[in-house]
């Protein structure tokens, strides 16, 4: 045996191989948690499979699940990357869970940067499953991926800076009010069920600018109309994606 052999090698792991362990344990704690599986899975499963079996709202022509079906991948993408997120990144912010990993050898930009592929990764897993059911219910997509992909990208980003800046703003027992109560208020009025054209036109002209509203919107556009790429809808999320992340970035309090 040679000397050396196991000689110590003090000091941090690369930067990637910290980055993906953090992911990967921000996932397993998001999909553990029940709370979160309830908003991002069970939720919106039962609203693609109620709504689209009993005729509670007028959806307009058409088979309902064509209308509900983008909708509902709003709300998947609303419900983790900004209520889920934001819950559990203000408690953890209370616990000093964070000051404790932004003193540690991962920076906080990475730390940030692997909550925010945790969401990707539990998105995708959203996005499998909803559409497997929108399928199984008759679901006949039109539109291109690519377009689908940039909304979805867009609206994450959207509704992630929105979450960190409220888990990052406020306490933890207001983020978990307001998180829960911006779901529900979103989910009536953001035009993920309910039609946009079902509410007086002063009322839509405001609905429509919400992220949701635009990301449901803009994924119906494609979806149900086959529409090439919904530019109005993606600049408004664009515009919340921009104001979200940087007003995160300037006001969120580690502590």
């Amino acid at each position: 045996m040679s000397a050396g052999t196991y000689t110590p090698r003090p000091g941090a792991a690369p930067l990637p191989r910290m980055i993906a362990a953090q992911t990967a344990l921000e996932t397993r704690m998001l999909l553990r948690n029940g709370e979160q599986l309830l908003l991002t899975v069970i939720i919106p499963t039962l609203l693609l499979v109620l709504f689209s079996a009993v005729d509670i709202v007028d959806t307009g022509s058409g088979a309902s699940v064509d209308f509900l079906a983008p909708g509902i991948l709003a709300l998947a993408v609303m419900s983790t990357a900004f209520t889920g997120q934001a819950i559990a990144t203000g408690f953890e912010r209370r616990y000093g869970v964070l000051k404790r990993l932004g003193a540690s050898p991962l920076p906080r930009w990475a730390l940030m940067t692997a909550k925010t592929l945790s969401v990707l990764v539990t998105e995708v897993l959203q996005i499998v499953l909803l559409t497997a059911i929108a399928f199984a219910l008759g679901w006949s997509p039109e539109g291109g991926p690519l377009s689908v992909l940039l909304l979805l990208v867009l609206g994450t980003a959207a509704f992630s800076g929105l979450g960190l800046l409220m888990a990052g703003t406020l306490k933890a027992e207001a983020t978990l009010a307001a998180a829960n109560l911006v779901f529900l208020l979103l989910l009536v009025g953001g035009g993920v069920i309910v039609p946009l054209e079902k509410f007086p036109g002063a009322v839509q002209a405001v609905l429509g600018l919400l992220p949701v509203s635009a990301l449901s919107e803009g994924l119906r556009d494609v979806l149900q109309h086959g529409a090439s790429m919904p530019w109005a809808q993606a600049g408004i999320l664009a515009v919340w994606a921009v104001l979200g992340l940087g007003a995160a970035a300037k006001f969120f309090r580690w502590e």
